[in-house]
């Protein structure tokens, strides 16, 4: 009796191990990662290389003629209102003096002959002098205020000079050049320093003039340097081709908080849109899947199952690239572990 119950009890277990059970061996769940389907609007963008500029670099001039006195050397800052030359104000003060002697005798005139006009008057009305000395002496009377008033104007024309004589920054800066040195003799209209604003920066960027309808003003360009990558607005577009390069100008505004990493007369690359945006059906570049007879992606189900299915590849960015296929906005895709997945396996979203 015992060797046939060793018998059933084997072949038992023999049957239990060759039918399906919950204990048979199954395929464990592949963990996947996930992305969106989504609709994006892409540009067709061309890579073009812009300059950075100062939006104030400007030969400053003496502000009279005369003899230097000082000049901020390069390289050094200068706050807005401090002196960036200094000319020789002797001459000028001398002016001024004499100047206001002028004042001072034209004044006396100017009373002398008031007296006199009043002096004619009342003997006009004795009919003790004639008419014509009295004319006489309001004309000359007359004459004296102008004369004054013109001395007065002079002198105002020498202290304007006098405030001219020291040049002073019209905003904070950087002396990026001095062409003369102390002692040098100039003349209003010479070019003493250059002086350059490193706060307000912005990118010029020539684009060919076929793009033009694709540049708006206000729109937002990407704008890359060896240390750093930001999206800046168009503050300018100036459409006049120039006719050799067949291009035209864009302006491109630089944040002044980011723009310690900028520096006037650096190269930029700048992505310019060539086409116009149209919203399209969008994966991550992760998710495709490339085999010989063309480019795939794993679709996933809401019960987590696995559908591969074939699509068309169009334009991208560096991110996303658009697709045509059996997919809608807000699908889901494999974007990691898709490579090995069958169709109708059920998946572990991570």
């Amino acid at each position: 009796m015992k060797v046939i119950k060793h018998k059933i009890f084997a072949a038992f277990a023999l049957c239990m191990a060759m039918s399906p059970s919950l204990h048979a061996n199954e395929a464990p769940k592949s963990a996947v990662k996930v992305d969106v389907v989504k609709k994006v609007s892409l540009n067709a963008n061309a890579q073009l290389m812009g300059t950075v500029y100062s939006k104030m670099h400007v030969p400053v001039t003496a502000g009279v003629s005369g003899r230097v006195e000082w000049v901020a050397e390069p390289g050094s800052f200068i706050n807005e209102g401090q002196p960036l030359i200094t000319m020789d104000m002797l001459p000028l003060e001398l002016r001024q003096a004499e100047q206001k002697a002028q004042i001072k005798r034209a004044d006396i005139n100017m009373h002398y002959q008031k007296n006199e006009m009043n002096r004619l008057a009342k003997l006009r009305k004795t009919n003790a002098t004639s008419q014509f000395q009295l004319d006489q002496a309001t004309s000359r009377y007359e004459l004296a205020l102008a004369d004054l008033d013109i001395a007065k104007l002079r002198l105002k024309q020498v202290e304007d000079q006098i405030a001219r004589a020291t040049v002073k920054a019209p905003y904070d800066g950087v002396v990026t050049e001095r062409l003369v040195l102390a002692g040098t003799d100039v003349n209003r209209s010479d070019t003493l320093i250059k002086f350059l604003d490193t706060e307000d920066l912005e990118v010029r960027v020539y684009v060919p003039i076929k793009h033009l309808a694709h540049v708006r003003l206000g729109s937002s360009l990407m704008l890359t340097s060896d240390t750093q990558s930001l999206d800046a607005k168009i503050t300018a577009v100036i459409p006049s081709a120039d006719p050799r390069s067949q291009t035209f100008e864009v302006r491109i505004a630089i944040p002044s908080h980011l723009n310690n990493q900028w520096a006037a007369g650096q190269l930029v690359q700048v992505e310019v849109p060539v086409q116009t945006a149209t919203p399209l059906l969008t994966v991550h570049r992760d998710a495709l899947i490339l085999r010989k007879d063309g480019t795939y992606v794993v679709k996933i189900s809401n019960d987590n199952k696995v559908k591969r299915l074939k699509v068309t590849v169009g334009k991208g960015n560096k991110s996303r690239v658009s697709v045509i296929g059996d997919l809608t906005d807000g699908d889901k895709v494999a974007t990691r572990g898709a490579e090995r997945l069958r169709d109708g396996q059920e998946v572990l979203i991570q």
